[in-house]
């Protein structure tokens, strides 16, 4: 096996810190959000302003780096919409998805179902990037996807059924819209890793389109949705204090953080990240309200860990052929 040059090792050390910040900041955001956020906030307003946040924080990025100038000089609206309009329009409609389907389906089964858009983003990553998995990786996946499920078992456990009796309304309303919602995940996810890896669209700049088409898309809805009549009725900042800042900046950093993750080591290797930041709410939870783990955290962890070490140490490689 050829050596890595010192670019590639010190890109490498990079992808580790993003991928294990953003470990940390997703399995932190749970119980951040949970005691900074009053109920009475209204949900739009939360999105909305993570969304602003993401923007301003990739804006003063891209300023102490010095290449907000260029990429604005670069900046089309063809490449925009191709790069991050679709992305972030099918996230939009993704979103939409799973609030349809968390109303008419149990946690666990929302949960578990919800674990399958790693195998279509590695799928779509296939189709879109040519990057294929080996065995190995592979069978990493599996290992990971089970770890999810016990996850989501030990999660489901602490929480009552929320699900329809109706099978239709289940299958239709439920177990459908997660599945679409799945394999839109790792459309857009796949979507993003091309326009940055292939067509070396910034991260940063990225966040910033995204963020932008997503507001709109969020602020289009409110003329119709229960959020949109709560802001006019009390107020944009209904329910707000100082401390409300804390989980938004917390997830604008983490907006980031994806954008950076997905670039450089692509969709696949966030997938990994969202369930090590399971076993990491476990975790906080057990540290700072006394709630310890559940057996199928404790039996999931070693899976996780397994399944990462795996995944980095077998990579896809092309046989040459023989001269």
């Amino acid at each position: 096996m050829a050596n890595r040059s010192p670019s590639q090792t010190a890109m490498s050390k990079k992808v580790w810190v993003y991928s294990l910040l953003l470990s940390l900041q997703y399995g932190a955001q749970p119980l951040i959000s949970k005691r900074f956020t009053s109920q009475q906030v209204i949900v739009t307003t939360l999105v909305l302003a993570c969304e602003v946040a993401k923007v301003m924080c990739a804006l003063i990025i891209m300023v102490k780096e010095g290449s907000l100038k260029k990429l604005t000089s670069q900046w089309t609206l063809v490449g925009s919409l191709t790069a991050s309009g679709l992305p972030a329009a099918i996230y939009a409609l993704q979103n939409s998805l799973l609030q349809i389907s968390y109303k008419n389906l149990d946690s666990l089964t929302f949960s578990m179902l919800n674990q399958t858009k790693i195998f279509f983003t590695a799928f779509f990553t296939y189709i879109i990037l040519r990057q294929k998995q080996s065995i190995q990786q592979i069978g990493a996946l599996f290992l990971l996807i089970l770890a999810a499920v016990l996850l989501s078992i030990g999660e489901g456990s602490s929480k009552a059924s929320t699900g329809s009796s109706n099978p239709d309304q289940i299958l239709f309303y439920g177990i459908v819209p997660v599945l679409v919602a799945s394999v839109l995940s790792g459309l857009a996810s796949a979507l993003c890793q091309w326009a940055s890896q292939v067509k070396k669209h910034s991260s940063y700049l990225m966040t910033v389109e995204m963020s932008i088409v997503g507001s709109l898309c969020l602020l289009a809805s409110t003329a119709k949705s229960p959020d949109g009549e709560a802001i006019r009725q009390h107020g944009f900042f209904y329910g707000w204090t100082p401390l409300t800042m804390i989980p938004i900046l917390l997830n604008a950093l983490g907006g980031i953080l994806v954008g950076l993750v997905t670039s450089q080591a692509g969709g696949v290797r966030k997938g990994f990240v969202i369930v090590s930041a399971l076993l990491i709410t476990a975790l906080l939870q057990f540290i700072f309200e006394g709630k310890p783990p559940s057996l199928y955290c404790l039996v999931a962890l070693p899976l996780v860990v397994s399944s990462i070490s795996i995944y980095q140490k077998y990579p896809h490689r092309i046989k040459r052929k023989e001269s």
